[in-house]
């Protein structure tokens, strides 16, 4: 019911004249979804340059980067997916785990 719920709203914000969609959860993947650019969500955790490969193959047009990655790292990043658009935090994060991957703040505070 969830994931029915989820498409109807895809849907509506499309028809409101939404630009992309970010996505961390790949089951949207499987949806009748509307014509969006994809944006894979930091909270994927984007930090391997294999995953970020996935996610150009896959037609994602944007990757937001995990905030713990170095310029080498991003470079290599760079290199084994040259067609996606990298996006990065420069500023802001406020969470003392890495990127999607925010356990800490769920055990403590019931929400991450």
């Amino acid at each position: 019911h969830e994931l029915e719920e989820a498409e109807k709203l895809i849907w509506q914000l499309y028809e409101a004249g939404i630009d992309a969609l970010i996505i961390q959860d790949m089951g949207i993947l499987q949806m009748n979804l509307p014509p969006l650019p994809l944006f894979a969500s930091t909270q994927t955790d984007n930090r391997d340059p294999e995953k970020i490969r996935f996610f150009q193959d896959t037609g994602f047009k944007r990757v937001i980067l995990a905030r713990e990655l170095s310029l080498p790292e991003i470079r290599k990043i760079r290199e084994t997916a040259p067609l996606i658009e990298l996006e990065s935090f420069i500023h802001g994060a406020l969470c003392v785990c890495y990127s999607g991957q925010c356990y800490l703040s769920y055990a403590m505070g019931g929400r991450s």
